[in-house]
């Protein structure tokens, strides 16, 4: 299949947000270093109408079509499209669906979107996220005992953005900065329900995410301690010693992604669930 350059176009055609489509196409993209992927994103697909749009700009530009589809007129309309001008197309949630199908002896019910529909587990979220954004930064910590994972940290930990990836999953999560010559918030040292999470990083990682974080707010880095190393060194220590005096299990996002850290607290509190 023919490519510009190091690009290639990668059509993904949803009925519904694109969310499962976007995921999955990038994950296998990520596997190949020497070629990038244009997205071309469709979501809300479900007329014919709509289809034709992607179908012209399919053509327009030709590559790999990913799709999520359950209507079967547009299906097969799409499949045939994509034969006619000799590109390859793939249902994404096909082949799970016959295997669903096969195990349950039951058909689908063919419903559109069914996973975003406004459901008890919808609302859950929506609470975390709520309860997540109230406690941002040590915010309101006479609510930590109502959270499910507290996160603590010295700046620039990631704790903001897991928080809310956390969140989104239905966890209500808090976050606490850890500043050395700061007291503990009382709360914070007595919790019982939720399940307290240390991150940490590396002094270099910190300071060269410090340091951009500077540059971004057009402040002059210059020798201030948020970025001198001896500093930083010092509230990692003082860091790691507050987790070990309170038993707080560490995590080190030097070279974590958000998904990956998040995945890893998620284990952490299914596991403790369990054990509970």
């Amino acid at each position: 299949m023919p490519t510009t350059g190091n690009y290639f176009h990668l059509h993904l055609v949803s009925d519904s947000t694109g969310e499962t489509l976007i995921t999955v196409a990038r994950a296998v993209a990520a596997q190949y270093a020497n070629v990038t992927p244009v997205e071309h994103v469709y979501p809300l697909v479900r007329s014919q109408k709509q289809l034709d749009r992607v179908l012209d700009e399919i053509e327009e530009a030709p590559g790999i079509v990913l799709f999520t589809l359950l209507e079967k007129d547009l299906v097969v309309r799409l499949e045939s499209k994509c034969k006619e001008i000799n590109i390859p197309s793939l249902s994404i949630i096909g082949p799970v669906m016959q295997l669903f199908e096969a195990y349950l002896g039951a058909a689908t019910a063919g419903r559109v979107g069914a996973q975003h529909v406004l459901n008890a587990e919808y609302f859950k979220r929506i609470d975390a996220l709520n309860y997540t954004m109230i406690h941002d930064d040590g915010q309101h910590v006479e609510g930590l005992e109502d959270a499910d994972v507290v996160l603590v940290g010295v700046s620039r930990t990631s704790k903001t953005p897991t928080s809310i990836y956390l969140a989104n999953r239905g966890i209500r999560t808090a976050n606490v900065p850890l500043v050395p010559g700061i007291q503990l918030p009382r709360q914070l040292e007595s919790l019982t329900k939720p399940l307290v999470v240390s991150l940490h990083a590396t002094p270099e990682r910190l300071i060269q995410v410090r340091q951009n974080r500077l540059l971004s707010m057009g402040a002059s880095s210059g020798s201030d301690e948020y970025i001198d190393k001896q500093a930083v060194t010092d509230e990692v220590a003082y860091a790691r010693r507050l987790s070990a005096r309170f038993n707080w299990p560490q995590l080190d996002v030097t070279r974590r992604s958000i998904e990956e850290t998040a995945a890893a607290i998620l284990k952490l509190y299914t596991d403790r669930q369990r054990h509970r």
